[in-house]
């Protein structure tokens, strides 16, 4: 172990095993970064204009395919053939997730990203896709050898001591296998599929022609836009065809947890060297995963405390220093037996300019102090709305300028006319979800499917009021600082977070399973009025 003043966790939330030293002054793939990440940002709006020659033969395959899924559920739907619409929606469901695993990559990509958002689709839809996580077909290992033969420049067996034929996972863009090199350390190393990159680009341009043919014909309201959904996914997709971009996100991920003093998370070393376009070789950590409570709570690890620092952190990333892990899931966490949680899988990583942190930082603030104007500038500032938005007629049509109703007082057929009404607002303001705000509700989505697991009594109401508190006393200077506001003028409205969950002021609890309870019966209201 090295002594301190040379250890790489004097400046990232690193490992105390030290299997090798990270010096950022010394990384050889570290100068191509900068010029990388300019280069997929400005490939974005290239592979995503709608084109009037896009290419054929891949659309041809797109549409067949999606044809072949969804005819035969129209023709049985039609004639009755379901039970019910709850079993409609799995069958149709179903039919997606097998069409995006056959159709490769980029919509098993994008599969995965839909697993991830329990509340923005529907829950047959998520609870299928998620099965894109780790179920996809491995690469032939003569495959994945040539690739990092290709990419290191030297035999397999002359770098590492062992290579795992088998691999721990396989996902859509790589897959990772055990390894140890011939210095003795443990590692893990993510290999890119051959041909994914090529892939991708196509099937952007494909998903850039098809999906103005799709706008207004989808009736699920996170899906609403499909133009604008193609260029988030590519916003997203693009910096993960270059390892080298992950490791550089490894390193300033680490960073900002270390900056925060969050001593509760660690992030796997990138090695110095063995990083290429293609190939990631990283320090190798074991542990609990994160679905594992029983595991967890019979090592002695309290699973609230888990919790409690993931919220911390995210949102300390985001509103602090604007870099938060843009792809939070049960597969990228694991539980180390000390408790401290291992982030893993760095290829989404959200990076928020001066302008969209700060922006950011008054959506939070507002939230907490029940200003609905200040959320809707907030909003403009991000992108979700245009500069030019009228701002109060924006809160007059929402009806965000009455008091909030209680959802459970609604009946089905209201709330779906309530949400209908909503979107179609929104949509008419020309609103659109740009790729930070996303990411953020796709984890704080995750995060709260997590405390349904592992924290189901915790108090919601007075982790609210905790984590205010420690914000104010940790960061409350520089937020102020920040936004140019006086300390004194920050106040925390209780009563208006009590608003957001729908509950009376005179309400002093409400626990994780009371709000899912409330949840299931809007649920179960809403969905007895779905066709």
């Amino acid at each position: 172990m090295a002594d301190e003043a040379s250890s790489d966790r004097n400046w990232a939330a690193f490992s105390e095993a030290e299997p090798w030293i990270v010096d950022r002054d010394e990384i050889r793939w570290m100068a191509a970064v900068d010029r990388l990440r300019l280069q997929a940002r400005r490939d974005v709006p290239r592979l995503t204009a709608p084109s009037t020659h896009p290419p054929a033969r891949r659309v041809a395959v797109v549409v067949a395919r999606l044809a072949r899924a969804i005819g035969p559920w129209v023709w049985r739907k039609r004639r009755g053939a379901y039970g019910g619409p709850e079993v409609s929606r799995a069958d149709l469901s179903k039919r997606l997730r097998l069409a995006a695993e056959a159709l490769g990559p980029s919509y098993i990509k994008l599969g995965q990203i839909i697993s991830s958002g329990e509340g923005l689709f529907p829950s047959e839809l998520v609870d299928e896709f998620k099965k894109c996580r780790d179920q996809v077909p491995a690469e032939p290992f003569d495959v994945v050898r040539l690739t990092v033969e290709q990419d290191l420049g030297c035999r397999l067996g002359d770098m590492f001591e062992y290579f795992d034929t088998e691999p721990l996972a396989a996902a859509s863009i790589a897959q990772v296998h055990a390894a140890r090199l011939h210095t003795g350390e443990d590692v893990v190393v993510k290999v890119q599929r051959p041909t994914v990159s090529k892939l991708v680009h196509k099937d952007l341009r494909a998903m850039a022609w098809i999906a103005p043919h799709l706008v207004g014909r989808i009736p699920v309201a996170a899906l609403a836009n499909p133009p604008a959904l193609v260029e988030l996914f590519a916003e997203t997709i693009m910096e993960e065809l270059d390892f080298r971009l992950e490791a550089a996100n490894m390193l300033d991920v680490a960073r900002v947890l270390h900056d925060l003093g969050q001593d509760g998370y660690v992030v796997p070393r990138p090695h110095p060297e063995l990083v290429t376009k293609r190939v990631l070789v990283m320090e190798r950590f074991s542990g609990f995963n994160f679905d594992d409570v029983a595991g967890m709570r019979g090592a002695g690890i309290d699973t609230e405390a888990v919790i409690r620092t993931g919220m911390i952190a995210f949102m300390e990333g985001a509103m602090i220093h604007g870099v938060f892990h843009g792809d939070l899931h049960g597969g990228n966490l694991f539980v180390l037996p000390d408790g401290r949680t291992a982030l893993l899988d760095f290829g989404i990583v959200a990076r928020l300019s001066k302008e969209r942190r700060l922006a950011f930082l008054r959506l939070m603030l507002g939230a907490t102090t029940n200003d609905v104007t200040g959320q809707m500038a907030a909003l403009r500032d991000l992108g979700a709305l245009p500069h030019d938005t009228d701002l109060e007629a924006v809160i007059v049509d929402l009806g965000l300028d009455r008091p909030p109703i209680d959802p459970t007082t609604l009946t089905g057929d209201e709330m779906v006319k309530e949400v209908q009404r909503v979107v179609k607002a929104l949509m008419g303001y020309g609103a659109r979800l740009p790729k930070e705000l996303m990411l953020y509700v796709k984890n704080m989505v995750f995060l709260d499917g997590a405390i349904a697991r592992l924290a189901p009594d915790l108090d919601l109401l007075a982790e609210v009021a905790n984590i205010s508190m420690m914000f104010a006393q940790r960061h409350g200077q520089r937020i102020a600082t920040d936004l140019g506001l006086a300390s004194t003028d920050i106040e925390f409205d209780f009563d208006g977070v009590k608003a957001g969950f729908g509950l009376e002021s005179d309400v002093d609890s409400l626990t994780y399973r009371e709000l899912q309870e409330r949840r299931e019966l809007i649920q179960k209201r809403m969905r007895a009025t779905r066709p």
